[in-house]
């Protein structure tokens, strides 16, 4: 990272790191499980025969609760369409909702989509219990409710809830909306497009403002929603069981933003390590940037790529196992690193919300060797082509001389002295006695000059000498 620094410090305004798209789920463990079901039925609300119209009731009463909610908030509900990005449809009701410096939920989408839930049989035999019943998950297709809210700490975030049981819930959150609340907070002036800073009066407060997205911050934040939009429980039925959420990490995004001060460089490095990255960025190249060794049991995708999703918008990925680093340029104005994790346990990590600070400390480092490659790559002051010079014919006079490819003594030995000697020249230096830098001119060098390998070893096969050249000669 710090090699990067150096080589664009001229261009660059400031750097920053934080979580970008970061999506948790939630989960009731009492009631995740069957036999957890069946105690809660029986044990708690009393009910024998736990059959598939008392699994509905529940059902029933939160969607009942979730119209009835919209249209005491006049908050629209909608069925979300097939084909449309939900987040761009509900802009217009954010924009208000800013606007009236307003916070809460704005919009509500329901969808149909599949999700775990259980499902009720009578048992194949005749039993004892008349009320027995044999519990199990399945996964379904039913009603997911869209929560879109405003939130006065996290910003802009998303809740989605399955409205059978065990009723799990998945957040939808980003960094840049925290880091945009704590500034508009502390009163530090900056400009933000879309979910980066373009500027930003004091880049040290902007960066200790990314680093206060913590683990309990979040909770907090996410306790609060949940028991608002959430399914209702009685408080008898909290006591009687444990009904709070755990909260585990789904997806992570961690990026590291360089904002220059021009275009013109942005597009030039982009290009070039890309370039580069095709090249270069191998497998070992990749499992050493993310801190693991490639193995036989390797599982997953281990490769370099460069996508062009949407038009002119060009994006180098290096996929290891369930997770890529990925590099592109946005608005002509920066250039992102960014870590996208699908599955932390390929990087040793648990995924309980605790355990935060943990992910942000390993990802960090991912990117830091990612800039550190690519620095090292653009770190070259000159291109010297060496085997593609002496692979190059030779044109003396009027006669064309294909490349050495002669095994005699002579030649080969002749041929290691070249490339010893262009190897040990300090860059910048010229050969005192070789013509390497450039190609032979049509006309016939003069006799005191040396020939390169290649003219040698055609002129020993011409005059059929083949024999070693003096010491007092220096021939390249």
């Amino acid at each position: 990272m710090e090699l990067f620094t150096k080589l664009c410090g001229s261009w660059l305004v400031f750097i920053y790191h934080c979580f970008d798209r970061v999506v948790i789920n939630g989960y009731l463990s009492g009631l995740s499980r069957p036999e957890n079901v069946v105690y809660f039925f029986r044990n708690v609300l009393g009910i024998r025969g736990i059959t598939k119209e008392v699994l509905s009731t529940r059902t029933r009463d939160y969607q009942a609760w979730v119209e009835a909610y919209a249209r005491n908030q006049r908050i629209p509900i909608e069925w979300a369409a097939k084909g449309v990005r939900k987040e761009d449809y509900v802009q217009p009701w954010l924009r208000r909702m800013e606007r009236q410096q307003r916070t809460g939920v704005y919009f509500i989408f329901k969808s149909m989509e599949q999700g775990a839930t259980f499902r009720s049989t009578a048992p194949k035999f005749p039993t004892a219990d008349p009320d027995y019943r044999i519990l199990g998950k399945q996964r379904s297709r039913f009603t997911h409710y869209y929560f879109y809210i405003r939130d006065d700490t996290l910003g802009p975030l998303g809740l989605r809830v399955a409205s059978f049981l065990p009723f799990q819930t998945t957040y939808y959150l980003n960094g840049h909306s925290f880091i945009e609340q704590e500034l508009r907070r502390t009163g530090v002036a900056f400009r933000k497009h879309d979910n980066a800073f373009l500027a930003v009066a004091d880049p040290r407060r902007l960066q200790a403002a990314a680093d206060r997205f913590t683990a309990r911050l979040i909770q907090e934040r996410l306790d609060y929603w949940t028991f608002v939009l959430g399914p209702k429980f009685a408080r008898r039925e909290r006591q009687a069981m444990n009904l709070r959420r755990f909260y585990a990490l789904g997806q992570v995004e961690y990026c590291r933003n360089f904002i220059f001060r021009r275009h013109f460089p942005i597009h030039h490095l982009f290009e070039r390590s890309c370039e580069i990255g095709l090249w270069r960025l191998t497998a070992h190249k990749i499992s050493e940037i993310f801190g693991v060794r490639v193995t036989r049991r390797l599982r997953g995708k281990l490769q370099g790529t460069l996508e062009q999703i949407e038009h002119g918008h060009h994006i180098f990925r290096a996929y290891w196992k369930n997770s890529f680093v990925k590099q592109y340029e946005k608005f002509r104005t920066f250039l992102r690193n960014e870590l996208c994790s699908n599955n932390l346990r390929d990087f040793r990590l648990k995924k309980g919300l605790e355990h935060l600070a943990a992910v942000r400390t390993a990802f960090l480092a991912v990117t830091d060797r990612f800039a550190a490659f690519q620095a090292q790559c653009l770190n070259v002051h000159v291109d010297f082509p060496l085997l593609q010079r002496l692979a190059l014919p030779i044109v003396v006079g009027r006669t064309k001389f294909p490349a050495s490819r002669s095994t005699t003594p002579a030649s080969s030995a002749s041929a290691r002295s070249c490339c010893m000697r262009a190897l040990r020249l300090p860059a910048g230096a010229r050969p005192t006695s070789t013509t390497l830098s450039s190609l032979p001119t049509a006309s016939r060098p003069p006799a005191t000059a040396s020939l390169n390998c290649a003219t040698t070893s055609a002129s020993s096969r011409l005059t059929g000498y083949s024999s070693a050249p003096a010491r007092a000669t220096p021939t390249a």
